[in-house]
């Protein structure tokens, strides 16, 4: 490190290095539901103190960071990990977003995750009770608990030599001739900046791309909506057996995978995979408890719930789910709006269940997500832009990273549904929808990858982001390895048994 904190860095100071222009930077001009010019920050960054000088800074400790950090490093790569909370996972871990959805696509798990899965069986962890070890289902098979899987990231990162950042918020970057040079982080000291030869946005909002200029769109192409956010949480002290024979199996008739995964568990007398929602069978119970004042129609829009494996008496509940007309993940405001409206919401239905529902009479909330649950904001522009036909036609790519069938999930009825992929059908993604034309040191990584409203929102799951980061990863320290700027790197040209996936043509 060159230089030290004794002191940080005052407002005063800070508007000097940045500039009178800087400021308006920080917040973005974008377009409405199309390109969105982010321009660059253009500041110098003189007196502000290197913290690190490494081969690849990854911003973003989520899957998709998390997995390009990790893999980079093993590599060889000096790798810095930028990451704005306490712990590595995002929405897998502070964001409680429990099971982890599946690819429903045969031999989609890449050498980082099968590492991953294996790491959570030994922190006694196994796969879904009732999921055979069929690659159907993808990507972990919802095995990563919160608590474990932060743990494992830990341990993943130290043995790479992964230097983790925590705390740390990145705002701004120093560019030059179509570079990054730096990124401009705030720590617990002050302002700093990290130098690096790649970089590697995974923040899931396209922030480090939008600070480089890079051209970024936001929500639908039809509406100009984000998909709806989440405020998930969980609750403790329910009684399972009484949960599902006493309301699950009662409410619905048309039973789906994981219900036939409950019944097989417990004619097995195991503690079976339970999930419970609002079906068709059941909706006039919710409607009654809104026609009663103890829920609005906003809280029962979705409702959502998962055991969670180790934690018998607990549900992880995918909900509430703050309306889109009405709160944008894209909007400082207007997000935090939204905190405070969902949990109002999640209060609501944690009573509504307490009180009417089987097995929750000693129920209490257990965890609050600690992150808002975003399932879609920007999305750069990139080489390649992945659409909804990719998905539907099944497209196949010689420079492709990684292989899914998970369909378009948006939550919002208003929007057109998309058919399914057939079992044994998937699509790929491409490296090149992981470049930029505008920086030639630039990966981008997760749900901010290149793509259109529809193809993102079958993208955006976590393994398929694993996979993305874990492609990043390669291509950066085999990039820094043979001189190679990775947006004009040829995956395809990296030999095949150094690659993460090898298209089947």
């Amino acid at each position: 490190m060159e230089k030290s904190f004794s002191i940080p860095i005052s407002r005063r100071d800070f508007m000097k290095l940045m500039g009178v222009g800087t400021m308006g930077m920080l917040v973005g001009t974008e377009a409405h539901s199309g390109e969105a010019a982010a321009g660059q920050m253009g500041m110098s960054g003189e007196g502000l103190p290197v913290l690190f000088a490494a081969d690849v800074c990854v911003v973003g400790g989520g899957a998709a960071g998390t997995a390009a950090a990790v893999t980079a490093a093993r590599r060889g790569s000096k790798v810095v990990l930028v990451e704005r909370g306490i712990s590595l996972g995002g929405l897998a871990t502070q964001g409680c977003v429990f099971p982890c959805m599946p690819t429903y696509c045969d031999d989609s798990d890449t050498p980082y995750i099968t590492d991953l899965n294996k790491r959570m069986e030994k922190q006694g962890v196994p796969p879904l009770l009732g999921v055979d070890t069929d690659t159907y289902y993808g990507g972990g098979r919802g095995q990563y608990v919160p608590e474990y899987l932060s743990y494992v990231y830990d341990e993943m990162c130290e043995e790479a030599g992964v230097n983790i950042l925590y705390n740390t918020v990145l705002v701004g970057v120093l560019t030059d001739g179509g570079r990054i040079i730096a990124a401009v982080v705030q720590t617990i000291e002050g302002l700093a900046k990290i130098q690096a030869r790649v970089f590697i946005d995974g923040t899931g909002d396209a922030l480090l791309s939008r600070f480089a200029g890079v051209p970024v769109e936001k929500g639908s192409e039809k509406t100009g909506h984000n998909q709806p956010m989440s405020l998930r949480f969980e609750m403790g002290g329910i009684d399972m057996d009484r949960l599902y024979h006493q309301f699950i199996i009662k409410g619905v008739k048309e039973k789906g995978p994981f219900d036939k995964l409950a019944e097989d568990a417990l004619r097995k007398k195991g503690r079976p995979f339970l999930q419970f929602w609002k079906w068709k069978n059941n909706e006039q119970f919710f409607q009654d408890g809104v026609a009663r004042g103890e829920l609005t129609e906003d809280d029962i829009v979705y409702i959502q719930a998962f055991t969670i494996t180790g934690k018998p008496t607990v549900l992880s509940m995918n909900c509430p789910e703050m309306p889109a007309l009405s709160f944008s993940s894209t909007e400082a405001v207007s997000y935090s709006r939204a905190v405070t409206f969902g949990r109002k919401m999640m209060r609501r239905l944690a009573g509504f269940f307490i009180k009417n529902i089987p097995g929750f009479e000693k129920a209490y909330i257990s965890r609050e997500a600690s992150m808002v649950g975003v399932r879609e904001s920007w999305r750069i522009r990139g080489k390649y832009y992945m659409e909804a036909n990719d998905y539907l036609k099944a497209h196949r790519f010689n420079d492709a990273v990684c292989r899914s069938a998970y369909p378009i999930d948006i939550h919002d009825v208003k929007l057109d549904l998309f058919e399914r992929l057939k079992k044994g059908e998937y699509y790929e993604i491409p490296y090149r929808a992981l470049v930029t034309n505008e920086m030639s040191n630039l990966l981008v990584v997760g749900r901010c990858a290149s793509g259109s409203f529809a193809a993102q929102a079958s993208f955006r799951i976590q393994p398929t982001c694993m996979s993305m980061g874990e492609a990043a990863g390669i291509a950066a320290a085999w990039g820094i390895a043979h001189g190679c700027e990775v947006n004009v790197l040829r995956w395809e040209d990296i030999p095949a048994d150094e690659r993460s996936y090898v298209s089947a043509g």
